[in-house]
Parts: structure tokens; C-alpha cells; sequence
């Protein structure tokens, strides 16, 4: 295989034993895979030496984000499959995008679809969940922030979201709980984001709504019955915690530059 035909499969882990076996099953064909650890104290450096990974580390952070660039740099060859330490890649999907290299489409990036399931149960309203998990290596720039989508120099492809044999498979298995707990650290991350954001008291009201109708509705969330109704409810949650967030923390910054006058 030409050097440019290869992949290098990138996952960023920290503490990620309960799903890593199954994730790295599904990828032990490609030409490499590259486990970023940020320090993990449970079984799952062991479980990727047990699949020969190439392992590296970085510092532990709250969200992956900042350790991305760093663990994308890593990888040895020019293709990069980015995935997270709960994500099956399906073999349909492999055999797709060596087909796509292989065509040499001058393609840069691709977003592909992703299958997310709570309970065993596929949720409509979060599908096709598009993410660019697939690109050049230098084609490529990850920003630092929580959720952020990277900028892309070049072509890119959406893959659609008819071909679900093509879609990765999210093992999403939180509880309410825990959910909730990672809102609370995501929304404190957007905070940094979207500093500069100004939010009328309309737009307070209407924004978490939307974002409520576009997963229950739109997306057909409706679909999944009480699963549906409750995904698209803490979606909707997600969006009011990081406007009160915005808000509040820009009158503090008003307190503190009131207090300096």
C-alpha cells in the first residue's frame, strides 16, 4: 500500500476501559492507531497494548479539545480517522474511505454521520450527528474550545445520511446524572467561546425552544418515545444553562470594570 493510501486512526482516551475493547476491534485493520492518554489510572493502557497501539500522552484536561492538534500531529501517516473512546467504526465504513483515497477525489475532509444510542435504543433525533472525523493531517486546524468544529483548507464531503451502514456507532450509555454533570462542565467551556455573544431576553426564551422543536420534531425525536421527549428536553436545557452562563458571567465582568472605574 503507497504511503499516501494509509490511515492513522487517532482516539484521545482517559479512563476509557468500558468500551475501548470493542472500539479498538473494530479498528485493528488500519495501518495504525494512536491512543493519546491523559494519564489514565484504570485498565486502559492495557487494553490498547493488548492491540499494539502507539501510545502518547498529554496532561489531563477537562474537555479533549486542546489535546487533539497534539494527538493529530502524532499519527505517522497523511489520513487521520479521528474517533472518541465510545465509537465503533463499522467495517462498510473502512473499506469506504480506503476506496476514497484510493480515488484520490481531492477530497481534504470528510463529515461522517453518526448512529447515537441511550439504553440500546437508536435515537432518531440525533441522527445523522454530522462530525469531521476524516482527513489530511495537514489540511486540518482543531480549535481549543468544547465542541467546536475545526476549519478545513480544502474540499470537503458529507457523506449521506441514507447510507447508515456508513455511520459510526456512538455507545452512548449515560445516565441523567451524569449527563448532567458533563453539562455543567461543557456549559462552563462554551462560556469561553462565546464570551462575546449578546442574548436579548427574546432570544433567551426562543433559542432553548428551537433547540427543543429541531430534536423533537425537526431531527424526529418524537420517534423515540420517552427517550425523545427527554434528550430533546436536556438539549434544550443545554442551550438556556450556556445563555444564563454568558449572561452571568458578563455582568460580573461589568461588576469588576465598574469596581476598577
Amino acid at each position: 500500500m503507497l504511503m499516501e493510501e494509509k490511515i492513522s486512526v487517532v482516539i484521545n482516551t482517559y479512563n476509557s476501559e468500558r468500551y475501548l475493547d470493542r472500539v479498538l476491534s473494530s479498528v485493528k485493520d488500519f495501518d495504525e492507531i494512536v491512543i493519546c492518554d491523559m494519564h489514565s489510572t484504570d485498565r486502559t493502557l492495557k487494553i490498547a497494548a493488548q492491540y499494539n497501539c502507539r501510545i502518547i500522552y498529554h496532561e489531563k484536561c477537562e474537555i479533549v479539545e486542546p489535546a487533539r492538534n497534539f494527538a493529530i500531529q502524532s499519527a505517522s501517516h497523511p489520513w487521520i480517522l479521528l474517533i472518541d473512546s465510545d465509537e465503533v467504526v463499522p467495517k462498510p465504513l473502512q473499506r469506504y474511505l480506503y476506496q476514497l483515497i484510493k480515488e484520490k477525489r481531492n477530497v481534504q475532509g470528510v463529515w461522517l454521520a453518526r448512529k447515537n444510542f441511550i439504553k440500546g435504543h437508536f435515537l432518531h433525533g440525533k441522527y445523522p450527528d454530522y462530525n469531521m472525523r476524516f482527513f489530511r493531517k495537514d489540511s486540518v486546524e482543531w480549535s481549543p474550545y468544547v465542541h467546536s468544529r475545526p476549519k478545513v483548507n480544502g474540499r470537503t464531503l458529507r457523506l449521506p445520511k441514507r447510507r447508515k451502514e456508513l455511520a459510526i456507532i456512538h455507545l452512548v450509555n449515560n445516565d441523567i446524572t451524569t449527563r448532567l454533570q458533563k453539562m455543567n462542565l461543557y456549559t462552563e467551556n462554551e462560556i469561553i467561546k462565546r464570551s462575546d455573544k449578546k442574548y436579548s431576553l427574546l432570544k433567551m426564551f426562543v433559542s432553548p425552544y428551537f433547540r427543543f422543536f429541531k430534536s423533537y420534531f425537526l431531527k424526529g425525536g418524537f420517534r423515540d418515545g420517552k427517550v425523545g421527549f427527554v434528550i430533546a428536553g436536556l438539549d434544550a436545557f443545554y442551550k438556556f444553562v450556556t445563555i444564563a452562563k454568558i449572561w452571568e458571567n458578563q455582568i460580573q465582568d461589568k461588576e469588576i470594570d465598574d469596581e476598577r472605574k
